[in-house]
């Protein structure tokens, strides 16, 4: 059993910046691929960002390549997305998850994936 818990969205301006993190406890969370997913009012919940247990690889939609970066701490059982230079199309609830079959890689299909936080609202005014 994983829990996850997100924090740190909010309203912020077109070209603003917002640091989302998620808490996990329960299974042992370095053993796990992590993942950043967004779904947006009507539309399917897409892929975002995803790491590996190591936090060695990582894995970005296109969208986001250059702008988001995710990122791990082990130690502290907490994983991140640093969103910079945000656009309007970038709001959405933002959901983390935990993989626990790291056979797959960095799964990027919403399947794939085991264990959800709660989301957190991301909204970018123009």
């Amino acid at each position: 059993q994983v829990q996850l818990v997100e924090s740190g969205g909010g309203l912020v301006q077109a070209g603003g910046s917002l640091r989302l993190s998620c808490e996990a406890s329960g299974r042992t969370f370095s053993r796990n691929v992590m993942g950043w997913f967004r779904q947006a009012p009507g539309k399917e919940r897409e892929f975002v960002a995803g790491i590996t247990y190591s936090g060695a690889s990582t894995d970005y939609t296109d969208s986001v390549k250059g702008r988001f970066t995710i990122s791990r701490d082990n130690d502290k059982n907490t994983l991140y997305l640093q969103m910079n230079s945000l656009k309007p199309e970038d709001t959405s609830v933002y959901y983390c998850a935990a993989c626990l079959n790291d056979a797959l890689g960095i799964a990027t299909t919403r399947s794939a994936y085991d264990y959800w936080g709660q989301g957190t609202q991301v909204t970018v005014s123009s």
